[in-house]
């Protein structure tokens, strides 16, 4: 099992990036698929997720009205547009997926992650 991020970079405060995580080697639509973020010195930290049975997606309150995670389980994807980017959001990303259908139980795989950094 693999998950690749991808999309991350520099951006300016208010800025824009879509992350992209593609996934092998697992049935990705029976998977609740998420989001997390780790910045410097601090835990990481739950941003966003898509349960698989019926989509339902929950978001970290940092980030609700601003990111938007979707997927699309023919391409074994899942996606996260991060709008009005901060300062604070300034942290490695990484997708991870579960096989409950929730977003707060362990997390089975994760994939290594993509460096954002939003500058002032």
């Amino acid at each position: 099992v693999k998950l690749v991020e991808s999309g991350g970079g520099l951006v300016q405060e208010g800025g824009s990036l879509r992350l992209s995580c593609a996934a092998s080697g697992l049935v990705f639509k029976i998977y609740t698929a998420a989001w997390f973020r780790q910045a410097p010195g601090k835990d990481r930290e739950f941003v966003a997720a898509s349960r698989y049975r019926d989509r339902k997606t929950y978001y970290a309150p940092s980030v609700k009205g601003r990111f938007t995670i979707s997927r699309d389980n023919d391409q074994n994807s899942v996606y996260l547009q991060m709008n009005n980017l901060q300062p604070e959001d300034t942290a490695v990303y990484y997708c991870a997926a579960t096989g409950y259908n929730d977003y707060d139980r362990p997390y089975d795989y994760w994939g290594q992650g993509t460096q954002v950094t939003v500058s002032s």
